[in-house]
């Protein structure tokens, strides 16, 4: 066990890396598109359509197998990395499932708070920045926290571009070891306590936009 858990531990973090950093390309990825399909204008909203049925009506697989095997071929010839190809393809894709769920929370936002916007003369970009992504945001937070959960999840998959991270490392300490028990388990394990650590993450967060909130100041 502890030859095998340094090891899992370097996969682990690779693991950490791309969940974030996918994380927060999902999040800008989500409040984009969230306000494209919000748009006045019909290209953009169209724009922001396209993006969310492709990625949510397509396979993550095949998404990553696209961008890590196709891309690099004519007419596009744009060669990335495994791990850029990770947080790429899994930011979008989680993203795409976001902008729906940020799309129906700005929704949520009632009319008054539009209204009292307006009768303060606040701009269209204070009026977002200060009152309505706050709120929106605060509503998001359940249903975005189990997407964040999904993308931790969904990284498993990235070992099959030829990354190295947990579920890479564990299929090859078990070829290697033959301790499919113990390799496993302790993979088991490791993605339960990153889940966890995002649900416990997001509640802090959600903590302290309601007190924000309570206190009158979403700022």
């Amino acid at each position: 066990m502890g030859e095998l858990l340094p090891l899992l531990i370097q996969g682990a973090w690779v693991t950490l890396q791309v969940t974030f950093l996918g994380s927060l390309l999902a999040i800008v990825a989500a409040v984009l598109a969230a306000l494209g399909r919000l748009s006045p204008w019909r290209a953009l909203r169209w724009f922001s359509i396209t993006y969310i049925e492709v990625f949510r009506g397509t396979s993550l697989l095949v998404q990553l197998f696209w961008l890590f095997f196709v891309l690099p071929l004519p007419p596009f010839n744009v060669e990335l990395s495994p791990y850029a190809v990770a947080i790429v393809g899994l930011g979008l894709h989680i993203g795409a499932y976001g902008a729906e769920v940020m799309r129906g929370a700005i929704s949520s936002v009632a009319k008054g708070q539009y209204e009292a916007c307006t009768a303060l003369n606040f701009s269209g970009f204070k009026r977002f920045k200060r009152i309505i992504l706050p709120q929106a945001l605060l509503a998001a937070i359940p249903p975005g926290t189990n997407l964040l959960i999904e993308l931790l999840k969904n990284t498993s998959l990235v070992s099959l571009i030829t990354l190295s991270d947990l579920s890479f490392r564990a299929r090859q300490l078990d070829q290697a070891t033959f301790q499919t028990l113990e390799i496993f388990s302790l993979a088991l394990v490791m993605y339960f306590i990153l889940a966890q650590a995002i649900n416990l993450g997001m509640r802090h967060v959600e903590r302290r936009l309601s007190r924000g909130r309570m206190r009158g100041g979403l700022s």
